[in-house]
């Protein structure tokens, strides 16, 4: 065992709370006797210590994706405070390990925090794309589904946590996560029927295109947004003469989303309206069309920007 390892380990319960601290790269790839040393001096760290120790990982592995704090993630499942617990989830959002989504599932079902409820139901999300890709083995998939419709179901659960459920579930194209975006798009709640739209747009099945269309014109700008970006998710073209008329709308997200979406439909009428809000006076959607057509254009021929000179 390293000797500046043990003594980053033992150092754990020191710390400025509002700084970063650089030793905490240390802890990356430990060692079982390692991990064990954490465990053991993980219970004399105050709960302010650990929850800015937890926030720090997920940070220097965002910076750089070499380093491996997934071990003590893990064990941070089962800390004793709901902030900490929430962001060792977040730190294990990018884990394909099939040995997480059993730990997972029981922070969803079981946890008495709707913060972490709703962070294991967001990185669930991502196995349930695995699933869809037949990348796990159909059983994961059974569990997953399970699970999250479930929680959908469950109407003493947080409304925020059955709508991210709902989203997490979408991907699988599955005859019962169908019916449960239907279900949930002709719920009264307004956040439940916005995440049922955005669920469509995951799903990929066209068939809920017009649907969106619909929504397009809703009276409520949530709904339009959503269903604009869900369009983009099922990138039919019918969908742009709907995505261009919303350009015009009174309310600036809604427009910006539709200019994003015209990039991932293509197409070239999305391709010529694009062109044409370049020289808007408004500076933020010229910006958004250049981005946007920078999307399309790399769609219409990948290698394009790999071959140009900077």
């Amino acid at each position: 065992m390293s000797s500046h390892i043990e003594r980053t380990i033992a150092g754990l319960a020191d710390g400025d709370y509002t700084h970063p601290d650089p030793k905490l790269i240390n802890l990356s790839n430990l060692s079982p006797a390692e991990e064990k040393l954490l465990e053991e001096s993980w219970t004399g760290v105050d709960v302010e210590r650990r929850r800015q120790i937890m926030n720090q990982l997920v940070e220097l592995t965002e910076d750089n994706v070499e380093l491996n704090f997934d071990s003590i993630f893990r064990y941070g499942l089962g800390d004793s405070d709901a902030e900490v617990r929430a962001k060792a989830i977040e730190g294990l959002w990018e884990c394909e390990d099939v040995s997480l989504i059993s730990p997972l599932i029981e922070r969803l079902e079981q946890d008495t925090s709707p913060e972490v409820q709703f962070a294991a139901a967001t990185a669930l999300g991502n196995f349930a794309l695995l699933a869809e890709f037949n990348k796990i083995r159909s059983r994961y998939t059974s569990l997953l589904v399970q699970a999250l419709l479930g929680v959908v179901d469950d109407p003493t659960r947080q409304v925020a946590v059955r709508a991210r459920a709902l989203e997490s579930v979408s991907p699988l194209s599955l005859p019962g996560v169908r019916d449960s975006i239907e279900h949930a798009y002709h719920s009264d709640n307004l956040e439940i029927k916005a995440s049922a739209i955005h669920a469509m747009g995951q799903n990929c099945d066209t068939s809920w295109l017009p649907i969106l269309i619909r929504e397009m014109d809703s009276a409520n700008a949530d709904i339009r947004c959503e269903a604009a970006d869900a369009s983009s998710g099922l990138g039919e073209k019918e969908a742009t003469p709907h995505l261009v008329k919303l350009i015009d709308d009174p309310d600036a997200k809604v427009a910006l989303t539709a200019i994003q979406a015209l990039g991932k439909v293509g197409g070239a009428e999305a391709k010529k309206r694009l062109k044409e809000l370049l020289a808007d006076p408004e500076v933020t959607l010229q910006q958004a069309a250049r981005d946007a057509l920078k999307e399309l254009e790399a769609d219409e021929d990948p290698f394009r920007f790999r071959t140009q000179k900077p």
